[in-house]
């Protein structure tokens, strides 16, 4: 499969650190790819990186072929490259719809004389929004949430209305960052079915998560990085004997376990 995401020689300091230095990786289309490492590894500084929340030093973030190095935030998800975070982020005083509906794709809808001079097909497809958002919060089970103010959910209700409302904006390309963070194993069980079901629907995913048992389940390919660097890729199988990614962090795992 052709690479969505290429990234080359990436360079991110802050002060005399060296969060990412000369890293380089691709993610193919239409996969999950995992992202790996000890903490430090500049995982999550690579992340804010791509998806225009830091702005890099140095090197090349190409996504669909187009150079978005330096970019704001707004302007990549706009091409359709969009995240999530380590803390679930949701708009806590308002519903768990109007959550959804916030996700929509505005397709010119944001302009004032639209709703002025159309304001039918306006109604049409703020009704088809809805339509849609219904029936994605009932995939995720959450339907019988779409009243409730989203800030009385619990975490991993938080981080399934997260992949909901990705389904909502239909992206090309994921960037998660820990989806599993402060999540009980029943939940933990339905968002690895969501993340699958994001590439089903014709995504590509991109995620940073230490639960490797998670990670060998859903990933096909995975990128290790250690001291700001990409050291290796491949299936997490095969890289459990490779000498540097065992002394830079699986070394460190089964020393925990």
């Amino acid at each position: 499969m052709p690479a969505l995401l290429e990234v080359r020689t990436l360079w991110k300091s802050f002060g005399g650190v060296h969060a990412v230095r000369d890293c380089s990786f691709d993610v193919e289309a239409g996969r999950i790819t995992g992202l790996i490492g000890p903490n430090g590894a500049g995982k999550s500084t690579a992340i804010d990186l791509i998806s225009g929340f830091l702005e890099p030093d140095a090197g090349v973030i190409r996504f669909a072929g187009l150079d978005v190095g330096g970019r704001p935030a707004h302007r990549v998800a706009r091409l359709g490259l969009v995240r999530t975070f380590q803390s679930p982020r949701v708009w806590a005083g308002l519903t768990v719809m109007e959550n959804m509906l916030l996700a929509a794709p505005e397709e010119g809808r944001e302009e004032v004389w639209r709703a002025v001079c159309t304001p039918a097909r306006l109604r049409e497809s703020e009704e088809a929004d809805r339509a849609q958002a219904r029936a994605i919060l009932g995939e995720f089970g959450l339907l019988p949430l779409k009243n409730d103010p989203a800030g009385n959910l619990s975490g991993g209700q938080k981080r399934l209305l997260e992949i909901a409302r990705i389904f909502q904006a239909r992206p090309r390309m994921v960037l998660m960052d820990e989806p599993l963070t402060g999540v009980n194993p029943v939940l933990g069980a339905r968002i690895g079915e969501g993340i699958r079901h994001l590439v089903a629907a014709g995504m590509t995913v991109l995620m940073v998560e230490h639960n490797l048992p998670f990670v060998e389940q859903v990933c096909g390919t995975v990128i290790v990085m250690a001291l700001g660097r990409s050291i290796a890729h491949g299936p997490l199988a095969a890289l459990r004997s490779d000498p540097a990614v065992v002394d830079a962090y699986l070394g460190q795992v089964l020393a925990r376990v």
